[in-house]
């Protein structure tokens, strides 16, 4: 696979991450296993009576994607590609509520139109009259990875030199109850902070919108290149597929500055990024993610907007140690695994 370049990186998300403001410079501690996302003032990205119909997660999605494409100077990319597991899932349940209270009948079409899962990239076009190549994924928790898929593809083919693409997921009263019902997220009192220390069932809530300007050619303007990324369905042994991901990209263990954990806090999911930690990832320098943001099916798209920005930045936060090379090594509920190689330019 061809290495990729990012040009910009944008994120909405639990913490204060959106605009020019130091990365991740104060956390912000949740006490409650539910984490929203901070959402920014949409004046300067979303015309007001456009903003009034749209819901929470069209708007960051909308308000992440043209401050990503702001910082790379693009008006218009080649391709727009996202990845959700959810979609408009706030939408969904405005139509099918009032499917019910109106009896089927007199049904306002707004909800309905803005419930599917692409919404948010045709908003996007839309905003920008991109008629470019236009798609949404919908792959569960390889919804992004699928993005970026299709985006390496495009490259490949010669068919686009910038792309857009970004991963969004949201988290609603509905979806939170009913998640909840399986013991999904934590009980009792705990602070996210303390997420990897609570050894005990279930994980926190989160939710988010990330973007990325990808190119595949090099450039002053890139920030960080993404040289490799791969998925895993249930991996018989997950140690060995990450030794062959690094070998065929010919990179040691050695040589990686920073690994980015997807732990989630969830006992029994972590244990085997607790294997990797205390085993092949050792001698290492380990960072997680998902007190940051919390859990949810597109979370590798922060991890990688955090991976961007500590190369860019050339080291993590409140450390002098440069950071040149990065590995996010993520899962969701140990089924979906997911590896990402990040480089300085």
């Amino acid at each position: 696979m061809m290495k990729l370049y990012i040009q910009s990186a944008s994120a909405i998300s639990p913490q204060h991450t959106f605009g020019d403001v130091p990365l991740l410079a104060e956390t912000i501690v949740y006490d409650m296993p539910r984490l929203a996302a901070i959402e920014p003032d949409y004046r300067p990205f979303l015309d007001p009576k456009l903003s009034r119909r749209m819901s929470r997660v069209i708007k960051m999605g909308v308000a992440a994607a043209r401050d990503c494409l702001q910082q790379a100077g693009l008006v218009l990319p080649d391709a727009i590609i996202t990845g959700t597991a959810y979609g408009c899932v706030e939408d969904t349940n405005v139509f099918l509520t009032r499917i019910i209270e109106q009896e089927e009948e007199m049904l306002p079409p707004t909800a309905f139109i803005q419930s599917t899962h692409n919404t948010v990239a045709a908003q996007i076009a839309l905003m920008l009259q991109c008629h470019a190549y236009n798609n949404t994924f919908v792959h569960k928790t390889f919804s992004f990875e699928s993005a970026l898929m299709d985006a390496a593809m495009l490259f490949t083919e010669q068919e686009a030199s910038t792309i857009l693409v970004g991963g969004i997921d949201e988290i609603t009263d509905a979806n939170y109850t009913i998640f909840n019902r399986f013991d999904t997220y934590k009980k009792g009192a705990f602070t996210s902070t303390d997420l990897y220390q609570s050894n005990t069932p279930g994980t926190i809530a989160g939710e988010g919108a990330a973007f990325f300007v990808l190119t595949n050619e090099p450039s002053a303007k890139n920030i960080a290149g993404l040289d490799a990324f791969q998925t895993f369905y249930k991996p018989i042994d997950i140690q060995q597929a990450i030794v062959d991901f690094l070998t065929a990209q010919s990179v040691q263990l050695s040589a990686i500055d920073l690994i980015i954990s997807g732990k989630n806090g969830d006992a029994e999911t972590d244990k085997p990024l607790d294997q990797l930690e205390n085993g092949l990832f050792k001698n290492n320098r380990i960072t997680h993610y998902k007190h940051l943001c919390g859990e949810y099916p597109t979370a590798s798209s922060f991890a990688l907007w955090m991976a961007t920005n500590v190369v860019k930045n050339g080291s993590f936060i409140n450390d002098n140690a440069p950071v040149k090379k990065v590995l996010i090594c993520t899962h969701y509920q140990n089924k979906y695994w997911s590896l990402m190689l990040v480089s300085a330019c």
